[in-house]
C-alpha cells in the first residue's frame, strides 16, 4: 500500500562529483575551468529540497577538498548528508566539461577509480532505504563494482519496503567500454523501476527503436509504470501503457543545459509527491500536471550556468506556472 508515514520523501544514491566546467580564458589565452558541484542524483535532490521535501543522499566522496566542498554544498541545500562517506583511499570523482558553440557538453572524467564507484553494500543505511517514499538512482553507479552491486542491493531494499523506485539511465559514453555494454548494463536495472526518465538519445540507444513513442512502448514492456522521454527544448514525451503524449516545453534562452534533465525529473517527482497517491492511480491530467511542473523547473535551470547553482527556487517555479496559466 501507499505509505505516507515514511520519514524521508526522496533518497538518492549515486555519484557526487565536481564538474570542472569551461569558463572562458585566462589573460594568456589558456582555458579556465570553474569548480561546479555536480552529479545527477544531487541535482535532482536539490530540486526536491527547494520544493520543500525532505531528502537524503547516499554516496561516497574522497577525504579531500572536493569531497568537503560537495558535502557542504548539499548541506546548504538542505539535503541530509549523514550517509555520505568520505573515503581516505580514493579521490573525489572529477568531470572536465568542455562546452561547444551550441551549448552541448563534452566530458572527460578523472575516475580510475573515483570515490563514487567505491561504495560497498556494507556501507548502506538499510533503515534509511526502508524509510523513504521515493528511491532514485542513475546509471553512473552501474559502471564499476562495487558501486554496481551496491546500487542493486539498495534498490532491492527500498522496493521491498514499498518505495517508488525512480531510475535515470544517464548515458556518458566515455565511462563504458562500448555502447553495447552500456545499453546492456543500463537495461538490467529497468525492471526494478516504477518510474523512469530517459533522454531522447538514451531511449533509442536502450531500445534500438527509431521513434521515441516506439522506444517508450519497449521500455514500458520491461516493467516501469511511467516513462518520461525528455526532448530537449521540445519538452517531454510522457508515456504509460494506456496513453502517450508530447508535452511542450517553455521557450527560453538556454545558457547551459547542465542539470536540465535532473531539474525536469526533480520537478516532476516533487509534483507527484504532492498528489500523495500511488503511480498507478494517477489520472492523465495529474501526469500532465507533473510534467508541466518538470518543464518549468528545467526551463529555469537552463537559463543559468552550472547544475546545483542553477536550480530554481519554489517561488520561481510557481511564478512560471502561474504565468503559463494566465
Amino acid at each position: 500500500g501507499y505509505n505516507m508515514a515514511k520519514q524521508v520523501d526522496i533518497v538518492a544514491l549515486g555519484e557526487l562529483l565536481i564538474d570542472f566546467t569551461e569558463a572562458g580564458q585566462s589573460k594568456d589565452g589558456r582555458r579556465l575551468f570553474e569548480q561546479n558541484p555536480g552529479g545527477a542524483p544531487a541535482n535532482l535532490l536539490t530540486v526536491a529540497s527547494h520544493m520543500g521535501y525532505s531528502t537524503a543522499f547516499i554516496g561516497k566522496v574522497g577525504a579531500d577538498m572536493h569531497g568537503a566542498f560537495l558535502k557542504k554544498t548539499l548541506e546548504k541545500e538542505g539535503i541530509s548528508t549523514d550517509t555520505i562517506i568520505e573515503d581516505p583511499d580514493y579521490f573525489t570523482t572529477l568531470a572536465f566539461v568542455a562546452i561547444d558553440e551550441s551549448g552541448e557538453r563534452e566530458f572527460s572524467f578523472a575516475r580510475k577509480p573515483g570515490a563514487d564507484t567505491q561504495l560497498t553494500k556494507e556501507e548502506l543505511d538499510r533503515r534509511l532505504l526502508s524509510d523513504c517514499r521515493i528511491f532514485h538512482f542513475g546509471s553512473l553507479s552501474l559502471t564499476n563494482e562495487p558501486a554496481r552491486e551496491t546500487t542493486m542491493e539498495a534498490a532491492t531494499i527500498a522496493k521491498g519496503a514499498g518505495a517508488v523506485i525512480s531510475y535515470d539511465p544517464n548515458y556518458r559514453a566515455t565511462l563504458w567500454s562500448s555502447e553495447a555494454e552500456a545499453a546492456e548494463n543500463m537495461k538490467s536495472m529497468i525492471p526494478y523501476a516504477d518510474v523512469m526518465k530517459v533522454s531522447d538519445e538514451e531511449s533509442l540507444l536502450l531500445t534500438g527503436e527509431t521513434t521515441y513513442e516506439a522506444a517508450a512502448d519497449k521500455l514500458l514492456a520491461m516493467g516501469p509504470k511511467l516513462i518520461a522521454v525528455t526532448l530537449g527544448s521540445e519538452g517531454v514525451l510522457m508515456a504509460t501503457k494506456e496513453k502517450k503524449e508530447r508535452i511542450k516545453g517553455f521557450s527560453v534562452q538556454s545558457v547551459d543545459t547542465t542539470g536540465a534533465g535532473d531539474s525536469f525529473w526533480g520537478g516532476t517527482l516533487s509534483a507527484y509527491l504532492s498528489l500523495e497517491k500511488p503511480i498507478e492511480s494517477l489520472t492523465w491530467e495529474e501526469i500532465h500536471h507533473c510534467a508541466v511542473c518538470g518543464n518549468a523547473t528545467a526551463a529555469l535551470c537552463v537559463q543559468k550556468r552550472g547544475g546545483i547553482p542553477a536550480i530554481p527556487t519554489k517561488e520561481e517555479v510557481e511564478q512560471m506556472l502561474t504565468e503559463k496559466l494566465c
